[in-house]
């Protein structure tokens, strides 16, 4: 499917939802710069991969993921064109039985709805239930994908930048796996 897409660099001039407002205030506040890709829904990941084809990055998969008993969560980066299996990660994490989380879930901990999961929505992780994961892949690219907490827009940010500046501005420190 081809989908319209508009790059920018920076915030829309527009005022878009108090979630990713609060996003674009975030990132300027701490002096990250990105690129802006406005577009359709992307509700797959062949979307996700035009969108990254025109902002030349590849947008990264961004999963909620928690425990049976819903009592852990975790939010997994890795990129968008790798299988993710969760025996291979609940073996390096110590949590068995994984699953995604719940559209409930999303929205009271991350500000999003499937589809829209980001790095971005732990700035509403206020009480750090989540715990961030990061497979080794996606920090040695260049440059990092991933949607302001809304699938209409696709950031391009320095990936040293995410590490050096945003991860820690957000307050979850990664644990680093290998899927």
């Amino acid at each position: 499917m081809k989908i319209n897409i508009n790059v920018f660099v920076g915030r829309p001039a527009e005022k878009r939802t108090d979630t990713e407002e609060t996003i674009y205030d975030f990132l300027d506040g701490i002096n990250v710069g990105y690129d802006r890709a406005d577009h359709e829904p992307t509700n797959t990941m062949e979307d996700c991969a035009a969108v990254g084809d025109v902002l030349g990055i590849r947008i990264c998969k961004n999963l909620l993921l928690c425990n049976r008993q819903k009592s852990a969560f975790y939010l997994l980066l890795m990129p968008g064109d790798k299988e993710f299996r969760t025996k291979n990660l609940s073996a390096q994490i110590g949590s068995s039985r994984l699953s995604f989380a719940d559209s409930d879930a999303m929205q009271q901990l991350i500000s999003a709805q499937p589809g829209s999961a980001s790095i971005l929505g732990l700035l509403f992780d206020k009480d750090n239930k989540i715990r961030l994961l990061i497979d080794s892949d996606v920090l040695r690219e260049e440059y990092f994908g991933c949607h302001p907490c809304k699938n209409t827009s696709s950031l391009k940010i320095k990936t040293s930048d995410l590490t050096g500046t945003v991860i820690p501005a957000l307050g979850h420190e990664p644990s680093i796996v290998t899927l």
